[in-house]
């Protein structure tokens, strides 16, 4: 299946990914994609997914292949 890609060592799909980056289960997500940038930890590609936390939320999160590293585009103030 293209949609999965390889995240510290594992294959992981969309849903999966968007739960590494969220610590929580999600409801869907989108394809994931090469977010054109390097980890600011390790310098590895970072992968961007789209996905939805709750019904009333959409989430963009990024994630290193290679390390810990994340982010989401939610303001945590």
């Amino acid at each position: 299946m293209a949609d999965n890609r390889v995240v510290e060592g594992r294959m992981v799909t969309p849903e999966a990914l968007a739960e590494l980056i969220e610590d929580d289960d999600v409801m869907d997500a989108e394809p994931i994609t090469d977010a054109d940038r390097e980890c600011p930890d390790c310098g590895g590609n970072v992968l961007e997914v789209g996905y939805m936390p709750s019904i009333t939320e959409f989430v963009t999160g990024r994630k290193c292949q290679d390390c810990g590293w994340k982010e989401t585009d939610v303001d945590d103030d």
